[in-house]
C-alpha cells in the first residue's frame, strides 16, 4: 500500500482535462517556428504511402530528441495534432500546452484519463501524435514498445502513420544531447495500416506491424550512408550507456573522454571512429557496433535475474512533482528494486514517513534522465504512480542503464507469469 509525502497542498494537476483542438494559427505557427529551428541543417521529410490521407490518424513516432517534434511539425501541416506529453513538460509553460491541445501523461502508467483524450482528439478528427517508447532513445535503436498500442488502436479505428527519425539520435544523443554534431537527418512517413485493415486485424497482429514499422537503428544509418561524425568529442558520455566492460566484466567501471571510452578497472581502451566503429587500441574488439554491446549488458542484466542474483539498492535525492508548477525537494530516501517487490521508495517528509510501490507488473519501463538540466544535471530515474511522479537522484555512478534494463525484464516476466 502507498504512504503519500505529507504534502501541505494535496491537490493535483487535473488530468481529466479535455484537450483543446489545435486553431489554424497554433498549426501555422509552429510550423513556422519548427521551419526556422531546422535552418541550417541538412534535413528531409520523406511520405510513403500518404497519396489522400487526411486526418484524423495515429501519429506513432520514435523517440530520439527534440528536433523529433520539429520534423513532425513538417510532415503533419496543414492539419494540428494533439501530442501526448510527460508531466514534466509542463513546467513553466502549461499554458502554452493547454492552448496547442497537448494531453498531458505520466510515464509507464496506467492512465485512463490518456485513453479518453485520445479517443476525443481523433472522434473530432485531428491527428494524435504519440511517442510510444515514451523516452529518447538511449542508443539510437527501438526500445520498448508495450502490448497496449493494439488495443489503442483496435479502440480508435483510425489510419496509423509511423513516423520513423533516422539520424536524429547521433545529431544529438540522450547521453550527451548538448553536443550537437552535423547530420544529415532523415524522416518517413509512413501509413502502415488503415481503417479497413484494422478492422480485420488481432490486436497480436496491430502489434507486430507497429513493431515492425519503428524499427531504427541509427549506427547502422551511419554506416549505411557513410556519415562520418568528426567532432573531437564524439564519445564523451556513451559510458553511461556502455556501462559494463566487456573485457573483465565489471560493472559501473566505464568512462569516456574525446573519442575514446574505456574501462577505469582493466584499463581496456575503445576508440569510437568517425565511421561509427568501435575499434579496440589493443586486443580484441569485442564489440565494433555500439548497439551490440548495449543489447549484450541486456542479456547480462537478464541472467542476472533468472538465477536470482539481480537487486539494486541506493540512497537517493527525492524530488516530485504532483502538480506542474515545480518540482517539491523531498529530501533523502531509500530506493530499492528487486524480483520480488519491483521499485520501492521510502522517505520521510515533513515529519511523516512515505512509502511508494510499484512492482514489476506495474511497470513496463522506466523513465531515465542523463544529466537532467531541470535537476541539477545530475542521473535521474522517474517512478511514477497514477497521481504523482518521483524523481530519484541516483547516487551510485551510471547505474540507470541497467535499472531500465531490469524494469522491462522484470514486466515481461510479470506478464508471463499473469
Amino acid at each position: 500500500m502507498n504512504i503519500e509525502p505529507n504534502y501541505k497542498n494535496n491537490k493535483r494537476y487535473k488530468m481529466t482535462k479535455a484537450p483543446l483542438h489545435q486553431s489554424k494559427f497554433w498549426v501555422w505557427l509552429i510550423w513556422l517556428l519548427s521551419k526556422m529551428m531546422l535552418i541550417g541543417k541538412k534535413y528531409k521529410v520523406e511520405k510513403i504511402n500518404m497519396e489522400g490521407l487526411k486526418a484524423p490518424y495515429l501519429m506513432l513516432s520514435n523517440h530520439m530528441c527534440f528536433i523529433d517534434f520539429e520534423l513532425a511539425a513538417m510532415g503533419t501541416y496543414p492539419y494540428g495534432v494533439s501530442n501526448v506529453v510527460n508531466i514534466d513538460g509542463y513546467i513553466g509553460k502549461f499554458f502554452l500546452l493547454e492552448w496547442i491541445g497537448a494531453i498531458p501523461t505520466r510515464k509507464f502508467t496506467t492512465d485512463l484519463a490518456l485513453v479518453k483524450a485520445i479517443r476525443k482528439v481523433t472522434k473530432r478528427g485531428d491527428i494524435l501524435g504519440m511517442y510510444p517508447e515514451a523516452r529518447y532513445s538511449p542508443c539510437g535503436t527501438t526500445a520498448f514498445l508495450p502490448d497496449s498500442l493494439g488495443k489503442l488502436v483496435r479502440m480508435n479505428k483510425v489510419p496509423v502513420v509511423a513516423v520513423v527519425h533516422h539520424g536524429n539520435h547521433l545529431y544529438a544523443p540522450f547521453w550527451n544531447f548538448r553536443d550537437k554534431r552535423k547530420v544529415p537527418l532523415h524522416t518517413t512517413f509512413t501509413q502502415i495500416l488503415t481503417t479497413e485493415q484494422i478492422e480485420q486485424m488481432s490486436v497480436a497482429e496491430i502489434n507486430t506491424a507497429i513493431r515492425e514499422a519503428l524499427q531504427y537503428d541509427d549506427y547502422q544509418y551511419q554506416k549505411d550512408n557513410g556519415i562520418r561524425i568528426t567532432e573531437p568529442t564524439r564519445a564523451e558520455g556513451l559510458h553511461k550507456v556502455l556501462y559494463q566492460c566487456p573485457h573483465c566484466k565489471e560493472e559501473f567501471t566505464m568512462d569516456s573522454a574525446g573519442t575514446e571510452l574505456f574501462c577505469t578497472a582493466c584499463g581496456k581502451c575503445w576508440t569510437w571512429r568517425e565511421d561509427g566503429y568501435l575499434e579496440a587500441q589493443d586486443g580484441e574488439t569485442e564489440f565494433d557496433h555500439i548497439p551490440d554491446w548495449f543489447s549484450w549488458e541486456r542479456q547480462q542484466v537478464s541472467e542476472q535475474i533468472d538465477n536470482g542474483t539481480y537487486s539494486f539498492s541506493d540512497e537517493v535525492e527525492v524530488f516530485s512533482l504532483p502538480r506542474i508548477y515545480r518540482y517539491i525537494p523531498l529530501g533523502k530516501a531509500k530506493l530499492t528494486h528487486n524480483m520480488e517487490e519491483g521499485f520501492v521508495l521510502h522517505g520521510h517528509y515533513r515529519g511523516q514517513d512515505y512509502h511508494i510501490q510499484r512492482t514489476p507488473a506495474q511497470t513496463n519501463s522506466l523513465h531515465v534522465e542523463y544529466d537532467f538540466a531541470p535537476l541539477k544535471k545530475k542521473d535521474f530515474v522517474d517512478i511514477s504512480t497514477e497521481d504523482d511522479s518521483f524523481y530519484c537522484q541516483i547516487s551510485k555512478p551510471n547505474a540507470i542503464t541497467k535499472l531500465a534494463f531490469a524494469t522491462e525484464e522484470l514486466y515481461l516476466r510479470s506478464q508471463k507469469k499473469g
